[in-house]
């Protein structure tokens, strides 16, 4: 029996479909929501190069190298939006974030106090607290979590990291119980299943 080289046809399509297809160009809200930030930082990377770019599409590069796990690059980044006239005021946080993950504490403290009071701003003081062993940070920094996921894996790392190992798994099963009963999906809190077995 020979078959045929030549692709089939996967179903009728028409001249216009095939235009369309050829004209939608990716967004990036498209790749962040799909979690493609290699895809995102190629488009916002051709943005740049096309000088199309503002202060918006550097703080787009710097958030998708911190997902990416591109550290020293986010740091760039953000450190160049820091340093222009009129810069967000979290940037502050997401470079105290980025500084933090690099090992750099102190100079991740500094940063983050010059941002506006945030969550975010909150969980990061909470982890430097711990760094730096100031038990009366953590706790000040403690009182101010809430029962919202992130604040709640942030008490759970705590825990864990200080070998409250029961407290974490509490926080992990009670996270697990109220995500799954809300509709929220498993694969959301893939590792938090592997923590608690």
């Amino acid at each position: 029996m020979l078959l045929s080289r030549a692709k089939p046809a996967s179903g009728p399509a028409t001249v216009e479909e095939k235009e369309k297809k050829k004209k939608k160009l990716p967004k990036l809200e498209d790749f962040i929501g799909a979690r493609d930030y290699t895809g995102a930082v190629t488009l916002l990377e051709f943005e740049r190069a096309n000088n199309q770019t503002n202060l918006t599409t550097a703080m787009w590069i710097a958030y998708c190298h911190f997902h990416l796990g591109d550290y020293k690059k986010a740091l760039k980044e953000y450190k160049a939006v820091s340093e222009t006239k009129g810069c967000p005021p979290d940037v502050w946080t997401y470079l105290g974030c980025t500084m933090f993950f690099l090992g750099m504490y102190k100079e991740a403290e500094e940063a983050c106090t010059k941002g506006p009071k945030s969550k975010l701003q909150n969980r990061l003081m909470f982890h430097l607290s711990h760094k730096f062993n100031d038990e009366k940070k953590l706790m000040g920094f403690h009182k101010n979590l809430q029962d919202i996921v992130e604040d709640q894996l942030s008490l759970a790392s705590i825990h864990y990291l200080r070998s409250h190992y029961q407290e974490a798994i509490d926080i992990y099963k009670r996270v697990l119980l109220e995500n799954s009963s809300n509709g929220g999906s498993k694969k959301d809190f893939l590792a938090l299943n592997v923590y608690v077995a």
